[in-house]
């Protein structure tokens, strides 16, 4: 697996103090993509775990992580132990996908990686980003049809639960 990039921080990629994993590769190709060059699984530099876990511990500011595109949703197996791990210290997890979260609800009933890596997000932006319904001033999305969904408590109660930030 291929990384496009690593941000130890951030305050645009979810609520708080974030790093932010840009993976590579991704199939949705949505046109005026803020990251085309990610649609490519061989774009940047090999994923190297300890050195992106290295660097979260080691920022004492950080509210957690978040994993971005590309397309994280292709690479749960790859990246549960790093998500694992920084859950374990204590931070949350944003993931953005260009999938819905009903997508990936019935992408998990066959796939035991997808199912156990949502287990570990917290929170999802969902969606793919749509041109023709950006609306710039929306925090964390960059189009209206993209949702901020509380994984957790959609989880629990079986229906999405959008969060507040």
């Amino acid at each position: 697996m291929k990384i496009g990039g690593f941000y130890s921080d951030s305050i645009s990629n979810g609520e708080g103090w974030r790093a932010v994993l840009f993976i590579s590769g991704c199939p949705h190709h949505c046109p005026e993509c803020h990251n085309p060059e990610s649609w490519d699984k061989d774009y940047g530099e090999l994923y190297d775990e300890d050195d992106i876990y290295n660097q979260i511990i080691e920022n004492p500011f950080l509210d957690g992580l978040t994993l971005s595109g590309g397309e994280p949703f292709l690479y749960c197996q790859e990246l549960f132990s790093l998500v694992k791990r920084v859950k374990a210290t204590g931070l949350n997890i944003w993931s953005y996908t260009g999938f819905t979260f009903e997508e990936l609800l019935r992408w998990s009933e066959r796939n035991y990686d997808v199912q156990a890596f949502l287990q570990e997000v917290d929170i999802l932006v969902d969606g793919k980003f749509l041109i023709e319904k950006m609306e710039p001033k929306q925090r964390f999305r960059g189009s209206c049809n993209q949702r901020i969904i509380d994984v957790q408590a959609s989880l629990k109660e079986q229906e999405v639960v959008l969060y507040m930030a």
